[in-house]
C-alpha cells in the first residue's frame, strides 16, 4: 500500500479559474456554434426560437453543466474515475464517454484540416467563381459513392496531408499537459477567435444585402413556438453546444483547485457560448444576406447549415463580395481555431482517462492514446468516401451516443445512486450561486423526459427511413454497429482491473480532498460534521 502511495502522481491542474473558463469555453465553442445554430434559429421562428432558445439553456444547458462540474470536481478524477468514486456500478458510463470521444476526434480533426485547406484556398479563390460546389465535392474531396464502390482507400492528398499536420498540433499540445498545453492553447486561441470572429461580423455587416440577412434571421415567427419540433430542437442544440455529458467537462472540472467557484464559472461559460452563437447567426445571416441579393432570390434560397453553409456558401460569398478574400480567412481561419480548441477537449477525456487507469506518465499516455486515433482519423477520412463515414458516423454518434448516455447518467446518478443531494451540497459549499430542490428537479426528472423524448424520436426517424439512403450494409457498420459497439467495449473496460500507481487507489490528494469535504460547514446550516459523530455523541 505504501509503495502504491509514493507512486502516484500528482493530479494535474489548470493554473487558474480564469484559464479553466477560457478552456471549458473553447470546449463548448466549436463548428457547430458557427455553421449549425444560426440555420437552427432560422428554421425555428428567427427571433421567436429565442425564447425556446433560453428556456433549453435555462432549464437543461446550465443545469446539466453544473452536474458535470460537482461529478468531475467531488470526485477528481476523469470520466470513468469520477464515475467509479461515485459508485463502482457507474463506472461503465464513464468509459461509454470515453469511446464517444475517441470516434469524435477521429472525424472532427479532418473537418478542421478541410477548413484549414480553405483558409489558404480563400487567400487565392482557388475554387472559382461559381464552381465552389462542384470544386469541394470532385476536385478537393475527390467524393465516391459507397453504394457503388463500397468504403474506398485510396488516399486524397489534399486532404491527408492537412489532416497529419492538424494531429501534430495537437498531440503536441496535448503531451504538454494541462497547464502548460492545454491552458496555454486556449489562452491564445480563444481571444484569437473572439477577435477574428468579431472582425468577419463587422465586415459582413457592410455588405449589400446584410439587412435582409439580419431581417430574415432576427424577425419572429411566433407560429413556430407552437411546434414541438422547435422546442426539441432548441434542447437538442444546447445538449450538444455546450459540451455536456461526454466526459469534458467532468474532466476539465477535475483539474480546478479545491476552493474555486464552481456554479459561477458555469455561467460565465453557458452565457460566453450563447453569446459566441448570436455573434455567429449575425455574422452568418449578414453574409446570407448578401449572398442573395447578388443571386437575385431570397434568403430561404441560400441559407443552409453544415458543411454546406462553410464549404460551398462560404466560398460562393467569398467570390462574389468585395474583399471575400479577408472574408475567407477569416471565417476559415476561425473554424480552424474553434476546432482545436474543442478537439484538444474531446481527446483529453481519453487521455485522462487512460492515465488514471493505467498510472503512466503524460506524455507516454498521450502518444498511446492520440498516436492510433490519429492513424485511425487518417486512414478513414482521407479517402474518396470520407464524408459519408463522417456524415453516418456523426449523426449516430450524436443520437444514440452523447444523447443516450446523457439519459443514462441522469437516470443512475438520479434515481438509482440517489447522489443529486451530494452533488448539490458540494455545489453550494464552493460556489457564489447557489442550487437548491429546483436544480435536482430540472436534473432528476426534466432532462430525463426531454433525453426520453429526443431519443425516441431519433430512433424512430432512423429505423423507419435509412439515413440519407445509404446502404443498409453502411449504416449497420458506421452506424448501429457502432453505437452497440461502444455500449459492449465500455462494460469491457470497466471489467478490467485498475494500477496500482493509478488515482483509482491510495490517491493521497483525493483523500486529502475528502477530508476538508468533510469538515467544510454545511451549506445549509453553517455547522460543522465531524466524521463518525452525530449529535449524540460518537457514533458505534
Amino acid at each position: 500500500m505504501a509503495n502504491a502511495t509514493t507512486q502516484t502522481t500528482k493530479r494535474e491542474a489548470f493554473g487558474s479559474r480564469n484559464v479553466f473558463i477560457l478552456s471549458a469555453i473553447g470546449s463548448a465553442v466549436g463548428l457547430g456554434n458557427i455553421w449549425r445554430f444560426p440555420y437552427v434559429a432560422y428554421e425555428g421562428g428567427g427571433g421567436a426560437f429565442l425564447i425556446p432558445y433560453l428556456c433549453a439553456l435555462l432549464t437543461a444547458g446550465i443545469p446539466l453543466l453544473f452536474f458535470d462540474y460537482a461529478i468531475g470536481h467531488r470526485f477528481r478524477g476523469s470520466a470513468p474515475l469520477a464515475f467509479r468514486r461515485m459508485h463502482r456500478v457507474a463506472e461503465p458510463l464513464g468509459w461509454w464517454q470515453v469511446l464517444i470521444c475517441v470516434v469524435i476526434a477521429t472525424y472532427y480533426a479532418v473537418i478542421i484540416a478541410w477548413a484549414a485547406m480553405y483558409t489558404w484556398f480563400s487567400a487565392q479563390l482557388t475554387w472559382g467563381e461559381g464552381k465552389e460546389e462542384d470544386f469541394f465535392f470532385n476536385e478537393f474531396l475527390q467524393m465516391g459513392n459507397v453504394a457503388k464502390t463500397g468504403v474506398s482507400t485510396q488516399f486524397v492528398p489534399q486532404v491527408g496531408l492537412p489532416l497529419i499536420g492538424v494531429w501534430l498540433i495537437v498531440i503536441i499540445i496535448m503531451a504538454l499537459g494541462v497547464k502548460r498545453g492545454i491552458g496555454r492553447a486556449n489562452t491564445v486561441l480563444m481571444p484569437l477567435l473572439t477577435v477574428m470572429f468579431a472582425v468577419l461580423v463587422v465586415q459582413s455587416l457592410f455588405l449589400p444585402g446584410a439587412v435582409d440577412g439580419l431581417n430574415a434571421f432576427f424577425t419572429p415567427n411566433w407560429k413556430a413556438l407552437a411546434d414541438p419540433a422547435v422546442w426539441a430542437s432548441a434542447y437538442g442544440h444546447i445538449f450538444f453546444s455546450l459540451s455536456v455529458a461526454f466526459g469534458i467537462m467532468v474532466t476539465y472540472s477535475s483539474y480546478l483547485k479545491r476552493k474555486t467557484d464552481l456554479t459561477g464559472s458555469g455561467l460565465v461559460v453557458a452565457f460566453a457560448n450563447s453569446g459566441f452563437e448570436i455573434l455567429a447567426g449575425i455574422g452568418v445571416f449578414s453574409a446570407l444576406g448578401f449572398m442573395a441579393q447578388a443571386q437575385g432570390t431570397d434568403v430561404a434560397g441560400v441559407a443552409t447549415d453544415g458543411i454546406g453553409l462553410a464549404f460551398i456558401a462560404f466560398p460562393t460569398i467569398v467570390s462574389q463580395a468585395t474583399g471575400g478574400s479577408i472574408i475567407g480567412v477569416l471565417f476559415f481561419g476561425a473554424l480552424v481555431f474553434a476546432g482545436i480548441t474543442s478537439l484538444i477537449s474531446v481527446l483529453e477525456v481519453v487521455v485522462a482517462a487512460l492515465q488514471d487507469k493505467l498510472g503512466w506518465g503524460r506524455v507516454r499516455t498521450t502518444l498511446t492514446v492520440s498516436i492510433p486515433v490519429a492513424l485511425i482519423s487518417i486512414a478513414m477520412f482521407s479517402t474518396t468516401t470520407a464524408l459519408a463515414v463522417l456524415d453516418t458516423t456523426d449523426a449516430f454518434i450524436n443520437a444514440f451516443g452523447i444523447m443516450a448516455v446523457a439519459l443514462v447518467a441522469v437516470i443512475v446518478v438520479a434515481w438509482l445512486l440517489h447522489k443529486l443531494p451530494v452533488l448539490r451540497e458540494h455545489l453550494n459549499r464552493r460556489s457564489s450561486f447557489r442550487i437548491g430542490w429546483f436544480w435536482m428537479l430540472l436534473v432528476g426528472a426534466l432532462a430525463p423526459v426531454v433525453l426520453g423524448y429526443l431519443f425516441v424520436n431519433a430512433v424512430i426517424a432512423k429505423v423507419t427511413t435509412p439515413y440519407e439512403g445509404y446502404p443498409d450494409w453502411f449504416l449497420a457498420i458506421f452506424g448501429w454497429g457502432m453505437v452497440i459497439a461502444l455500449v459492449v467495449l465500455a462494460i469491457l473496460l470497466s471489467l478490467l482491473p485498475w494500477s496500482r500507481r493509478s488515482h483509482a487507489k491510495d490517491d493521497p490528494e483525493y483523500d486529502e480532498f475528502l477530508i476538508e469535504e468533510d469538515y467544510m460547514p454545511d451549506a445549509e446550516t453553517g455547522t460543522v460534521r465531524v466524521p463518525g459523530y452525530t449529535s449524540k455523541g460518537a457514533q458505534p
